[in-house]
């Protein structure tokens, strides 16, 4: 794993210090309050990964593409990695310093993890997780635990794993895509744009859960997405960004998961709901596409 961030811009790098200090600062308020032993949880590592790790970013303005900055926060205990008690407020923080802020040019997702987990699962040789250790930057260190030395998981095992992944998660996703069809010829919006939402959300974890045999438990499309593209390029069209109507039907279907069940003022409209539908369908296609692909290039290695 590396240890530096020269390779980047320095602007960058100071963005990047930005990321972690939110992350710390929201941490220490969810953690300060609480009573022992959670008051003396730690952050033990942040790693960041993905394209700022490997070096092989976008930063595409035109066609409204950036790539995210992805961090692992691996923490002290399992307990901590409970998003509603302790990561909600640093999350929204994030997105309010790249939304309304501008404090930063990209986009700042993370999963969290404890140490105890992030080991068995590279002892387990999740490529997800093996990865991280292999291309990953190391930000933050507390101590000297180390990590455990990633093991590999046989070609038969993984194959057999995907493929389960795949029919699972790809079948869900065609049962949430013939629902919303369905309500939106009954001219129900928010069902519709709910369940194009749940759509979305499965897709997502298809790719995932098909290509790294990990996905976060999350139902925030950004950070879906984010992972998902990462890993499979190829269904990045299939939401495009460039124009605001793109982008405004995008934040529709975003916050659909709660604002159109719980919200009385969510609103969506025929249009917008006709081209998040087909926008799903070309996801499904790409993502279908795209683990296909996968899947028949490690079947040769389970045959073998």
């Amino acid at each position: 794993m590396k240890t530096s961030l020269d390779y980047l811009p320095e602007a960058k790098r100071q963005e990047l210090e930005r990321v972690l200090e939110i992350l710390f600062r929201a941490f220490d308020e969810a953690t300060r309050t609480r009573t022992a032993p959670h008051r003396q949880g730690r952050i033990l590592k942040v790693v960041l990964f993905g394209s700022y790790a490997r070096g092989d970013w976008v930063a595409d303005p035109v066609g409204g593409y950036t790539s995210d900055y992805d961090l692992l926060v691996v923490v002290s205990s399992d307990e901590l990695t409970d998003v509603t008690e302790y990561w909600m407020e640093a999350d929204r923080r994030l997105q309010q310093a790249y939304e309304v802020a501008h404090q930063l040019t990209a986009p700042a997702h993370f999963i969290v993890h404890s140490l105890g987990d992030v080991n068995r699962q590279l002892v387990k040789g999740r490529p997800f997780f093996v990865d991280i250790i292999r291309d990953g930057v190391l930000l933050h260190q507390s101590d000297e635990a180390e990590f455990a030395r990633p093991e590999k998981l046989s070609s038969a095992e993984a194959y057999a794993e995907a493929k389960g992944n795949f029919d699972e998660w790809f079948g869900r996703s065609e049962s949430a895509l013939k629902g919303a069809r369905f309500y939106i010829s009954e001219n129900e919006q928010k069902d519709a744009a709910f369940l194009l939402h749940q759509t979305t959300e499965r897709l997502y974890h298809c790719v995932l859960l098909t290509q790294t045999l990990y996905s976060s438990k999350s139902h925030n499309l950004n950070f879906l997405r984010s992972q998902a593209e990462r890993v499979a390029p190829e269904i990045i069209p299939a939401w495009p960004r460039g124009s605001k109507f793109e982008r405004r039907t995008w934040e529709l279907v975003r916050r659909a998961y709660v604002e159109a069940r719980f919200s009385r003022s969510y609103a969506i409209n025929a249009e917008e709901l006709a081209w998040l539908a087909d926008r799903a369908e070309d996801l499904r296609a790409r993502v279908e596409r795209s683990c296909h692909d996968y899947l028949a290039l490690i079947a040769k290695g389970a045959q073998g």
